[in-house]
């Protein structure tokens, strides 16, 4: 018998499913699309080749074809996603690169354009903290009030030395002030991180989430670092061979974070789904579903759900 009060399935944390059923009364999926937008951390404003894991698409792999334009991409990706759920609304997702970084007229062309679509009921908008202007952000909260708008944020680590070992570019302050102002609007803040990061411990991963626990976050995605073709991260693993976390040291990892995390968390993913082709490691990333089931088996081994230890 589960029972964890955000979960309507066999899941004992806070899915990203639970909340939208519950929020919008029927199946919501994102449709995830590629703007075209550069980054400060690659155009040289604050640094040169991104960070040491970003792919080529700049993590948009599952994103629509940069070369459609956003209404091509959103209804070919929509098609697709409805032979799963025919009946749903959508949320767009601006997930390739920094989806804030340009001018204010910019963004509102491109956000604007997917809203206008039929059935969206919101928008995803991927960034990173130091991409945010003022007049940005006074944009987002006008946008906030019509529709449903989540911004996420990459921080990945609160460890500092891990955070310029790839290249992050900014710094655990700069991140802090973003979500109070963000938060001061009224909108709703997604946390990206990564475990397995090169060198870090077990407890710097349980850190970052004790850290992120404090803070006024309504989501998080947890990543497992994936060593990606032709990224520096390739060249860096190559050449000094640092571990990567096993599946079931991931798994540990998780649900430790997991019992962190205060339960009203939104778990928007707990581990990624990298392209095989341009995989170099760690190879059980590629059964998604396989470390999924893993995570639920272990947390009813242990007896144990979201947020059971969010006051530690």
């Amino acid at each position: 018998m589960n029972n964890f009060k955000y979960s309507n399935s066999n899941k004992r944390y806070h899915t990203l499913d639970y909340y939208y059923k519950t929020r919008f009364n029927e199946k919501v999926f994102k449709v995830s699309l590629n703007a075209g937008f550069s980054c400060p951390n690659i155009d040289g404003t604050v640094g040169h080749g991104g960070c040491i894991y970003c792919s080529k698409s700049g993590s948009g792999e599952f994103a629509g074809n940069i070369n459609d334009s956003l209404e091509k991409q959103f209804n070919e990706i929509k098609t697709m996603m409805h032979k799963k759920w025919p009946q749903a609304k959508y949320i767009g997702y601006f997930q390739a690169r920094t989806n804030t970084y340009g001018p204010v007229k910019k963004l509102k062309e491109l956000y604007e354009t997917i809203l206008k679509q039929q059935n969206v009921i919101g928008l995803n908008i991927a960034t990173r903290p130091d991409a945010i202007t003022d007049e940005c952000l006074d944009y987002l909260e006008e946008l906030n009030k019509k529709t449903y708008l989540t911004i996420e944020l990459g921080l990945q680590t609160s460890n500092e030395t891990t955070s310029k070992l790839i290249n992050r570019c900014h710094s655990l302050n700069c991140f802090e002030e973003m979500v109070k102002k963000l938060r001061e609007k009224k909108i709703d803040v997604v946390v990206h991180i990564i475990n397995g990061l090169p060198y870090e411990t077990k407890e710097d991963m349980l850190n970052t989430v004790k850290y992120l626990n404090h803070l006024d976050i309504q989501g998080i995605k947890i990543h497992m670092l994936s060593v990606i073709k032709d990224t520096p991260l390739e060249k860096m693993y190559q050449e000094e061979k640092f571990k990567l976390l096993t599946k079931e040291e991931y798994i540990d990892i998780v649900i430790e974070q997991l019992e962190l995390l205060r339960e009203e968390i939104v778990i928007h993913r707990i581990t990624g789904d990298p392209k095989l082709d341009e995989l170099i490691g760690p190879s059980w990333l590629t059964k998604k579903f396989c470390v999924l089931n893993d995570i639920d088996k272990e947390m009813v081994r242990r007896d144990t759900y979201q947020g059971v230890k969010s006051h530690d």
